[in-house]
């Protein structure tokens, strides 16, 4: 049974779930009809990050240029450049035991493309949710829907993965930056 979480919930994966070492993060979407002219194309990142909460290199930062970090253990599956269908838009998958040990965090984003000069921001987006699926089982254990409080954002950070006395948790963090893309490459420590 998939657990439903609010923004700044943080709950057990691992301990409440034993034996769970691979997941699937599905992040997906719907863009609100209006005729700006341009078609929107929203994508999933995700960042590897340290104790600091800073990616220690442009390899930790996964997304549909970079698929992989390192090691493999964090995947990005692909560019979804409509957001059309049902289900996940785009999904990253997490090999949790494979994940190296300096990396504290991997936080899952969503980001417009091309966002300032289509003039799009998550205001114009609706339906966005991050869900945690046991890759194993293909079981959904928990879901995170973002609503409607982002207007003038371009990228939102939805959710982060991270570890707590040798177990795996997962927070909805639900919070949106309005120089999108730069605006996280710049906080998660690059350039």
């Amino acid at each position: 049974m998939s657990i439903s979480l609010e923004k700044g919930q943080k709950i057990d994966l691992t301990k409440t779930n034993p034996g769970l070492t691979k997941v699937i993060v599905g992040l997906g979407w719907d863009t609100n009809k209006y005729d700006g002219g341009q078609d929107f194309d929203l994508d999933a990142s995700a960042f590897c990050l340290n104790a600091s909460g800073k990616a220690a290199s442009e390899k930790d930062f996964i997304f549909y240029n970079n698929t992989q970090n390192s090691n493999g253990s964090v995947v990005h599956t692909g560019d979804n450049r409509t957001g059309e269908g049902e289900g996940d838009d785009e999904q990253l998958k997490v090999d949790l035991a494979a994940v190296p040990a300096e990396i504290d965090k991997i936080s899952f984003c969503i980001t417009i493309y091309d966002a300032a000069a289509r003039s799009q921001n998550f205001g114009q987006v609706s339906n966005a949710f991050v869900r945690i699926v046991n890759e194993a089982t293909n079981e959904e254990l928990i879901r995170y829907d973002l609503g409607e409080d982002f207007s003038v954002e371009t990228a939102i950070v939805v959710g982060e993965l991270y570890r707590n006395n040798g177990e795996w948790k997962f927070n909805a963090v639900g919070s949106g930056y309005k120089d999108g893309l730069g605006g996280l490459v710049r906080d998660f420590g690059l350039s």
